[in-house]
């Protein structure tokens, strides 16, 4: 027995699909999976690509799939052929078969010079491929966000492409009638898809990077107890919470605020930092 909540699985490649231009939706499968779990409908994940030449990516050695101190033993790696690590979000962990379904950002339909590790890997993704993964085990762990309290009256959700699985997971699992006011940044107007929720959802979708503080306040927003979760490029997540908190008197406690990722810095750039991304 482990007490890490979290444990690595080595998955490989059903199936992969353009969900929408800039969006590609890959589903695993692996003979552990049913051990994985997902508390919450953010819940992040570690994925584990491998390099150019390499069958499947270089993983801390381990008897058990205990990951108690991953972290530590993934940078004690060589980096030069370690497992490339991104954070993802589990958009579906289905049973009967099981299967994790996981939805990459890839900004654009054509490969790019701008493409990182992970997008240049999604958009060849064949079935077969393999990778890492680091999951919990455990459904209460402390890789998800979205914990809105009982006494919520209305929820406020901001987020970008690199958060729209989030997204589109917290608001098919919504109660009916449940006001919900969504901001979702995208690109171009041919990466929305559809959302679909029994919720009193209404959806903005916006075309301009970092325009969503702006949108929020022009916008009467609900009477009521709120519950906000905000997600995507740091700079704009900052913003929107400073514009919550301060101009709207939203409670702090009641804004959950996660910065994806961080414009003009790499994840590699974050991790040579020290910093764990």
């Amino acid at each position: 027995m482990t007490d890490s909540p979290y444990q690595y699985f080595d998955v490989q490649v059903l199936r992969a699909e353009h969900l929408t231009p800039a969006m590609i939706r890959v589903a695993f499968g692996g003979p552990d999976l049913r051990r994985m779990a997902s508390g919450g409908r953010d819940q992040r994940i570690k994925i584990f690509l491998p390099h150019p030449g390499q069958d499947a990516p270089v993983m801390p050695a381990t008897d058990t799939g205990d990951a108690s101190d991953w972290y530590a033993a993934w940078c004690a790696l060589d980096p030069s052929v370690r497992g490339i690590m991104r954070t993802y979000t589990t958009r579906e962990l289905r049973r009967d078969p099981d299967e994790l379904i996981v939805d990459f950002a890839v900004h654009g339909a054509a490969p790019s010079p701008a493409d990182g590790p992970a997008t240049s890997w999604a958009r060849t993704a064949r079935p077969g491929a393999r990778i890492g993964v680091l999951a919990p085990v455990e459904e209460e762990n402390a890789a998800y966000d979205f914990r809105p309290p009982q006494d919520t009256d209305w929820l406020l959700l901001a987020a970008d492409e690199s958060a729209l699985p989030a997204v589109a997971a917290i608001l098919e699992t919504l109660p009916p009638t449940l006001p919900a006011r969504v901001w979702i940044e995208v690109h171009d107007l041919a990466d929305r898809q559809p959302l679909p929720t029994k919720a009193d959802a209404e959806i903005h979708w916006l075309t301009r990077e970092g325009t969503t503080p702006d949108a929020i306040r022009g916008t009467t927003l609900p009477e009521g107890t709120p519950y906000a979760w905000v997600a995507g490029e740091s700079s704009t997540v900052k913003a929107v919470r400073r514009h919550l908190v301060t101009d709207r008197g939203f409670d702090r406690k009641r804004v959950s605020f996660s910065g994806y990722w961080r414009k003009n810095t790499t994840t590699d750039e974050l991790i040579d930092r020290g910093e764990n991304p």
